[in-house]
């Protein structure tokens, strides 16, 4: 049960390096992170009273 737990600490550390390794070496190899930029305009009804 222990070995099982190790791998798992050592696989979720992985694969924590991995996500942090890609989200800063992505925009290298091309993946765009970035949102669409858009303008959205809606009207807006203030009740004041």
């Amino acid at each position: 049960m222990g070995r099982i737990l190790k791998w798992l600490i050592y696989l979720l550390i992985i694969g924590g390096l991995a996500l942090v390794a890609y989200a800063y070496l992505g925009p290298y190899f091309g993946a765009d992170f970035s949102p669409p930029q858009i303008e959205i305009r809606k009207p807006v009804t203030l009740d004041a009273n």
